[in-house]
């Protein structure tokens, strides 16, 4: 038989049927909807997924109607199935998800921050926000996935739609009143977002990454500008950097949109510009300036104990998000008060031969993988005076190789040594990802090649001196290396320490 969605979603309401988009998991009476391939190009085995589907006693069925059409599946006639022929199954299944679960029903404001870089940082950042208000928050992304009473590391950045929902509903009954979400471009391009009525919306900025998958920049940018454009259909708030030529594209095209930055100001629309006064080994003094209207502008400082100033982008991104969510500037205040990302130039105490912390060197450990990040980050450091600038850094195996020589050059341009070795080299050879790497360390002043990261890491500690910087880049707070297809524990941060205390 033929079922309407909205007939469909009541089934779901009542909360007696699950979703199923793994055939393998399908149990009696369940719904299970048939998505296309994620990866473009990827050979489809929907019709496959649906025979095993109705195998394992699906109920129902939710099918692409291009597909059904090429599967030799017939549908008319079949009374002991529902059957829901669509456009786009995976837009269906937001919607579906969103009636068995109830986001679609909740109160909650949920805040999306998307861009290459900072993402993570900005979500931290309003997180500390709601805490410090007494507001109990749900977040996801990429670190890991928690709210009250629960924390699981997390294996996406924004994970698949029906996990997505399932989660939503956990922090609603869990008591959160707000949920911040890291919505990358794989999932925004998936639609793993489908189904989530956003109240706000943030970009932070677009440089190269994940090429391997989008292909082109326009690409990238396109799956970005569908936070905007397409999630959800309602009206929402939208703060975009003004800094980066892809987010003064977005500004031009959504003119409702409140800008932020750290340069120019717009004229003529809400705008927030973050003055930087001071960017040094203290922290960032920053005076804000708020066009709130064409009547009204406020202004204020903030002092923030993080360096850098894509970390004055990141506080304006999140100080125009807290603002468009009604937010005032006196409660801006406690943003002085955050330290930092685990993973995100987190520092790591070198004792002096007092035994105290040594002013005069610094060990960094960053998450930057892309040549953008990587470039930003040792900047930031050089820009610190440190006498030299040692760089511990790699690239990951099966992603964009166009990147790699990039990731060299940007070391090689910003650092008196190079350290070169393997990061989660998964199934390539990590010596021939040092190989795609290398032509961009051509012009560096010193480089050292160890394709052992434990034994890079014992090197860079045994060069470093009295007023140096130490950064170790790419792999962050991850506590693991996966090499192969299996993960290994292994953390940056932990042998460092261990490193250190044995000099």
């Amino acid at each position: 038989m033929r079922i309407t969605p909205s007939k469909l979603c009541e089934e779901l309401r009542t909360g007696s049927r699950n979703i199923q988009t793994d055939s393998r998991l399908v149990q009696p009476g369940d719904v299970f909807v048939a998505l296309p391939a994620a990866v473009p190009g990827e050979r489809s085995k929907t019709a496959q997924h649906i025979r095993m589907a109705l195998e394992k006693g699906a109920w129902g069925v939710v099918a692409p109607t291009r597909s059904m059409a090429r599967m030799n599946i017939k549908t008319r006639g079949d009374r002991e199935h529902a059957w829901l022929l669509c456009d786009d199954s995976r837009a269906m299944l937001g919607a579906l998800a969103a009636a068995r679960f109830g986001t679609d029903k909740s109160e909650a404001p949920v805040i999306a921050i998307t861009g290459t870089n900072g993402k993570t940082t900005c979500a931290y950042l309003l997180e500390h926000l709601y805490k410090s208000k007494g507001i109990p928050v749900g977040v996801m992304g990429t670190i890991s996935y928690r709210w009250p009473g629960h924390e699981e590391a997390a294996p996406l950045t924004t994970p698949g739609c029906l996990t997505l929902h399932r989660s939503l509903q956990a922090m609603r009954e869990a008591g959160a009143k707000a949920v911040i979400m890291e919505v990358s471009s794989h999932a925004l391009d998936q639609k793993r977002v489908a189904g989530i009525n956003f109240s706000a919306a943030a970009f932070t900025n677009l440089t190269q990454d994940h090429l391997d998958y989008h292909k082109t920049m326009e690409n990238y940018f396109l799956a970005k500008r569908a936070l905007f454009a397409s999630f959800p259909l309602r009206r929402k708030a939208m703060v975009i950097t003004n800094d980066d030529p892809y987010g003064h594209r977005l500004l031009e095209e959504f003119p409702l949109a409140m800008g932020v930055g750290i340069r120019t100001p717009l004229v003529g629309r809400p705008f927030l510009l973050a003055d930087v006064r001071r960017a040094d080994t203290g922290g960032l003094f920053l005076h804000f300036y708020w066009q709130k209207n064409r009547e009204e502008r406020l202004d204020w400082t903030l002092h923030s104990p993080l360096i850098g100033l894509h970390n004055a982008n990141n506080l304006c991104t999140v100080c125009g998000v807290a603002l468009s969510m009604g937010f005032s500037v006196e409660d801006l205040a406690c943003l002085s008060r955050f330290t930092g990302v685990p993973g995100r130039l987190e520092r790591i105490v070198v004792p002096s031969a007092a035994g105290h912390e040594d002013p005069q060197a610094g060990i960094f450990v960053d998450y930057a993988h892309t040549p953008d990040a990587l470039a930003h980050v040792l900047k930031t450091l050089r820009d610190a005076k440190f006498r030299r600038l040692i760089t511990v850094f790699g690239c990951g195996g099966d992603r964009d190789r166009t990147k790699r020589p990039l990731m060299g050059e940007a070391v090689a341009k910003m650092s008196d040594i190079a350290i070169v070795t393997s990061d989660n080299p998964r199934t390539e050879n990590p010596e021939a990802i040092i190989d795609d790497i290398m032509p961009g360390l051509a012009g560096a002043k010193h480089v050292y090649r160890e394709g052992d990261r434990r034994k890079a890491l014992e090197l860079a500690v045994s060069l470093l001196q009295e007023g140096d910087a130490l950064l170790v880049a790419g792999k962050g707070h991850e506590d693991y290396q996966i090499i192969g297809t299996t993960k290994h524990h292994f953390s940056d941060q932990e042998i460092l320490r261990e490193l250190i205390s044995c000099r």
